[in-house]
């Protein structure tokens, strides 16, 4: 009989791709959502969806029950507009939960996604594993928090489970990259800064290849695994890249750092206090200047990932998924 798993976060980006990827390989998948109705495709591909919530804790001890490895994927993502308590009720009390559920229902293997972000700027590239922490924002911090209670759990609780860290996620179904996309479609597009700053990307499939090795692989629990593409490239390739799959010239028109970032700066005083979402904000605006280039060396060499989908052939990809659902 084949073993049975559950997924959290199943309706959305990686979450979706994981169950279907671990449905392709035999496996007998549940995941847990607030709107199961809103599943179809997961349904369609045989995936069990159970009505449940990270805050709700009996909620997950029903999703649990029988299941031999939990997949942690769901999280609040950073938005604008969030209270920071609730990234913390989320994506740390929500862990906890599901970490209970997994304990009481004796999964024997816990994978637990955390965020490359954790580590905020890179000052020394590449990063790995050892990095230290620097989160920038509140999503970032409660995703450190999580990630050391996950830890910690496995530690001292007895439940057998690792931690893996994604670089930037992309492929066709995400939709987080579209108004990259769709800006330098538009040709409105202008680098802020000389475009140096480092970004590294991992394609869905690439990624989901390397979160069933942490849920299968014997080598795997009590570690923390960075996953990553094949490499990572300043930020102007990966622009070039994307004009490229378009179609479109870029200008070569660029605009200083400074006075952008004092400009987001003032509209997050001004807005702010009125309710009022920036037009422009740090956050965004950081895109352009942050390092994250990451060493992906220790999956590779103990896990045996191996990321096959280079940069433009995923940035080709998801520009045709863009087009074919309407969106460019």
């Amino acid at each position: 009989m084949a073993a049975s798993v559950l997924v959290t976060g199943g309706t959305g980006f990686t979450g979706g791709h994981l169950c279907l990827k671990l449905a392709g390989l035999g496996y007998r998948v549940r995941t847990v959502a607030r709107e199961p109705e809103k599943a179809a495709p997961l349904l369609a591909a045989g995936v069990e969806v159970v009505r449940g919530d990270l805050k709700d804790r009996d909620s997950l001890l029903a999703a649990a029950d029988g299941c031999e490895t939990v997949y942690h994927i769901a999280a609040l993502f950073r938005q604008e507009g969030v209270p920071d308590a609730e990234f913390r009720a989320v994506n740390v009390g929500g862990t906890l939960n599901i970490l209970e559920a997994a304990r009481a229902r004796g999964v024997r293997r816990f994978v637990h996604c955390s965020t490359v972000g954790v580590h905020g700027h890179v000052s020394r590239i590449p990063a790995d594993e050892n990095a230290p922490f620097n989160p920038g924002d509140a999503y970032q911090a409660s995703k450190v928090e999580g990630e050391e209670r996950a830890l910690d759990f496995f530690r001292t609780r007895g439940l057998p489970g690792v931690v893996f860290r994604p670089t930037g996620i992309y492929g066709p179904g995400d939709l987080r990259f579209l108004k990259l996309f769709r800006h330098i479609k538009s040709g409105r597009f202008r680098m802020i800064g000389r475009g140096n700053a480092y970004y590294h990307l991992t394609y869905i499939d690439d990624l989901t290849d390397g979160i069933v090795l942490c849920g299968t692989h014997p080598r795997a629990p009590g570690n923390v695994y960075i996953l990553g593409g094949a490499r990572y490239v300043p930020l102007r390739e990966l622009v070039e890249t994307i004009a490229e799959a378009l179609g479109v010239s870029l200008s070569r028109m660029r605009i200083p750092f400074a006075p952008v970032y004092a400009a987001a700066f003032l509209c997050e005083k001004v807005c702010r206090p009125l309710g009022i979402e920036p037009p422009i904000f740090r956050r965004r605006v950081d895109f352009f200047r942050k390092d994250r280039a990451f060493d992906i060396s220790k999956a590779e060499r103990e896990l045996g990932y191996a990321p096959r989908v280079e940069m433009p052939e995923g940035i080709r990809r998801t520009a045709d998924w863009y087009r074919a659902q309407g969106l460019l």
